[in-house]
């Protein structure tokens, strides 16, 4: 099932950008393209074994015979040399009694199939991981946003301190304890910047550009909101998961091949014919009486093989088993996938809620000492304390958001690509879009 620009849901011009050149320009997805292309042209390939097939054989040949080779019974009394003409048409055709080319076939589109779904599975895991670094890089940006204001009311609040020292208020304590709040803080800039450039970094390859000069378009840090998502999630759109449908397609194409390997215990029936022109003049080469023809069948009838043929069956039958337990872990892994993303959404809802709650009370908290402060009924350590409490807060609320932003793209992906009903492919073999 089609997922489609699933990223929408966010309503992020700047996403949708980046998501857009992702598509087009990612070079895991252009390899995945080129995997699908080689896929189908081995259908082709096996698919041509269903038709006769002929070879035209044109042949010059200048041939000495030996001086000692016996003719009419008795040796030759010298060598002979001569030239011989032919040009030969050679054609064939296996009838498949048994399904071999069939299942053969058969095999080569589940193949087809499952790689096109493997085509839908990169393009998918590479739009999430767009979505899931931006929002990660947002919330950095939010977060050096909310540091840099700290820092201007930490410089605001030293400038005050200092002033009050000189005015016999504050003491030199309380200046060297706002001093030490205002570099600390400072020092966590270049870390933010640092995970910032990375993820930017993480980007660019995505989109298919060098990392040197790849730059995002500014933006709002905090105005992604996470999509509304269903109470309840119905277990019917893991069928939209490509690599649920890709293992499907494994396990089928499996199956064909126990049926190529059982049709190998019995015969093959192959017509050929032959038909053409030989002489050893040039001048009669083209001529009536040079003409020859040879048709007949030919049966191959497997007497003993040492034990291959009950091989390759084992072999089949055990590689199937292998795809039936790799398709029902696929299917247990997506349950799993879209029941952790579930709980994630609800739980990380529930202590952002929390946390917004006691950053209002910790925001109180340092109003309170603020003014207990400037009445001269505390020391700057009291206001100190609180400040950093704030803070580490109001971090934690935006960390929270972004991680919120982020379990939505996860549950995007665990999802198939959404949460929203798709058609069907009508057909599997079409062209992926690049």
């Amino acid at each position: 099932m089609p997922h489609g620009a699933w990223w929408e849901l966010f309503h992020d011009a700047e996403l949708d950008r980046l998501e857009s050149q992702a598509d087009t320009s990612n070079q895991d997805i252009a390899a995945a393209v080129a995997r699908f292309d080689e896929a189908r042209a081995l259908v082709n390939l096996n698919r041509a074994e269903f038709f006769p097939q002929a070879e035209l054989d044109p042949n010059y040949l200048r041939q000495r015979t030996s001086f000692n080779e016996p003719q009419n019974g008795q040796a030759a009394l010298n060598a002979h040399t001569f030239n011989t003409f032919s040009l030969e048409l050679q054609a064939g055709w296996e009838a498949d009694l048994w399904g071999r080319i069939r299942r053969n076939v058969e095999a080569s589109r589940a193949r087809l199939s499952a790689t096109a779904d493997d085509l839908e599975s990169i393009r998918l895991a590479t739009q999430a991981e767009v979505a899931s670094d931006y929002f990660s890089l947002r919330a950095l940006d939010a977060e050096h946003d909310l540091i840099q204001r700290t820092m201007e009311a930490y410089q605001r609040s030293l400038e005050l301190t200092i002033n009050r020292r000189k005015g016999g208020i504050a003491t030199d304590l309380d200046v060297a304890q706002a001093q030490t709040q205002l570099r600390t803080t400072e020092a966590e800039l270049p870390a933010i910047d640092l995970q910032r450039r990375k993820l930017s970094h993480a980007i660019a390859v995505l989109c298919g550009a060098p990392a040197t000069g790849f730059a995002l378009q500014n933006a709002n840090a905090e105005s992604s909101e996470p999509p509304l998502i269903p109470i309840s999630v119905p277990s019917a759109l893991l069928e939209r998961r490509p690599d649920i449908a890709a293992a499907e397609q494994r396990m089928a194409g499996a199956n064909a091949e126990i049926g190529v390997a059982q049709a190998a215990f019995y015969p093959r029936l192959r017509l050929n014919g032959l038909a053409g022109l030989q002489s050893v003049d040039a001048a009669t080469w083209f001529d009536w009486p040079s003409r020859l023809w040879a048709v007949g069948p030919t049966l191959q009838l497997p007497l003993f093989t040492g034990g291959r043929n009950t091989a390759g069956l084992a072999l089949a039958r055990a590689s199937y088993n292998e795809t039936v337990a790799v398709y029902r872990k696929t299917v247990l892994t997506g349950f799993q996938e879209v029941e952790d993303q579930l709980a994630a959404q609800r739980l990380l809802g529930q202590q952002l809620e929390a946390e917004a709650s006691a950053l209002t009370a910790a925001q109180r908290t340092l109003d309170i000492a603020k003014n207990r402060y400037k009445a001269g009924l505390v020391t700057y350590l009291e206001v100190a304390a609180a400040q950093s409490s704030a803070l580490n807060l109001e971090r934690t609320v935006v960390q929270l958001r972004g991680e919120k932003l982020v379990a939505s793209v996860a549950l995007v992906k665990a999802l198939g690509g959404g949460w929203e009903q798709g058609t069907r492919r009508a057909n599997s073999s079409a062209t992926p879009s690049q």
